[in-house]
């Protein structure tokens, strides 16, 4: 059943599906498949987080050992035989052997890379739905709004709900791109393409100071549109901006060329990769004029933060793991409201403290081989969340 709305644009309109009430060998069918994908969530639990800890440590151990071997260069311009095989520290601005060009828009850089991103406006669905119960069955009354938008991504209005009104083109006359410079330099050191994929702080470019490139492209603030009115754009216009990262040369509206901090290894006039004994790679850089020590604080700074996120994400893998393999004593009991209610806050808790503890666990044993007392401080503190809930659970009445 569907309700359109009486504007008339008719740009929203409501559709209302309804399905049978599931029975209870339906609804402990789905649970069971329910379980299945539960078991396998909790065991990539297990495996998130045990080589998370190894991968944590190993990269704590390597950037120690960084630390402790890299060469300071005196000159950037002057390449050091001495320095050959090591791991060396240098800053200084970027350079590249020629500009990039966009030749259909007659817009040229001097810069590491250079973006050109393309949007079309298109029409865009939205849906918001909400499900009830009514007369046995179950209903599900869903609202579609659609609206016109600049999109980066071809929106397919072939899935939408209602295509009739709201029809997107198929393809955009005009494609995005990213031109990447061949040859990025600091004073005489060439960088890696790891190095180089690092640079990426783009600014959109102005384009305030450059002209039409032909009669039907139009320019407006910092946008090349493809369209009779940018002010009133229509479905399949397209506007076109640019983005720059790793300015290589001074320019006269965007300033001077951007400096870059570089950690990596020295074999002749390039910087590649060094690989550190605990197994682990430093090609690090930084944007801006960083001296040793910032720049490996920012790297165990990093560390930290990728460690405790994917800490979290193991620990919520396994509390959706724990909760689906335990749904089925939800559904055994969900024809009784408040058994039912009460069956569900305890499942959660339970969730939640063996998840805690499994995940305390499996983090002690990934220290165990690197800091064993650490290892044994995190074993018994697994055990707090389980004895905290079995204190909060009445003791039976003595007969």
């Amino acid at each position: 059943f569907q309700q359109f709305s009486d504007t008339s644009s008719r740009k929203e309109h409501v559709k209302i599906t309804s399905e049978p009430k599931p029975g209870f060998l339906e609804r402990l069918s789905e649970t069971s498949g329910g379980m299945l994908i539960g078991l396998v969530t909790f065991l990539l639990a297990f495996y998130l987080l045990f080589t998370n800890e190894g991968r944590a440590l190993r990269t704590a151990k390597s950037l120690d050992e960084g630390l402790s071997l890299v060469v300071p260069l005196d000159s950037i311009h002057s390449i050091s035989q001495q320095n050959e095989g090591r791991l060396v520290h240098l800053a200084g601005a970027l350079s590249t052997s020629k500009p990039l060009f966009d030749p259909s828009y007659g817009l040229s850089i001097q810069a590491v890379k250079l973006k050109r991103n393309v949007e079309m406006y298109q029409w865009v669905e939205y849906e918001d739905s909400k499900e009830y119960e009514e007369d046995g069955e179950i209903k599900t009354e869903t609202k579609y709004s659609y609206n016109t938008e600049w999109k980066s991504e071809v929106v397919n209005s072939r899935n939408f709900d209602r295509e009739i009104g709201h029809k997107n083109p198929s393809a955009m006359a005009v494609e995005s791109f990213t031109a990447v410079s061949p040859n990025v330099q600091v004073g005489s050191f060439v960088l890696s393409k790891g190095l180089v994929d690092k640079i990426d702080d783009f600014k959109q470019l102005s384009l305030s100071h450059l002209e039409d490139p032909h009669a039907d492209i139009t320019r407006r603030e910092d946008y090349f549109y493809h369209s009779d009115n940018p002010r009133r754009p229509e479905v399949g216009d397209l506007r076109v901006s640019f983005f720059y990262a790793g300015l290589s040369g001074d320019d006269p509206h965007l300033g001077s060329a951007d400096k870059v901090t570089v950690i990596a290894r020295q074999r002749g006039d390039q910087l590649i990769p060094y690989h550190t004994k605990s197994g682990d790679v430093l090609e690090i850089l930084y944007p801006g004029d960083l001296s040793v020590e910032e720049v490996f604080q920012k790297e165990h700074e990093s560390n930290t933060m990728k460690t405790w996120a994917l800490r979290a994400a193991g620990w919520l893998s396994m509390f959706v793991g724990i909760s689906l393999m335990t749904r089925i004593f939800y559904t055994l009991v969900d024809w009784f409201p408040v058994v039912r209610d009460l069956v569900n806050v305890g499942l959660k808790a339970f969730a939640v403290c063996v998840a805690t503890s499994l995940s305390l666990l499996t983090i002690s044993v990934g220290w165990l081989f690197y800091r064993p007392l650490w290892a044994l401080l995190l074993a018994l503190l697994s055990i707090v969340p389980i004895v905290v809930a079995r204190s909060r659970v009445p003791p039976k009445k003595q007969q």
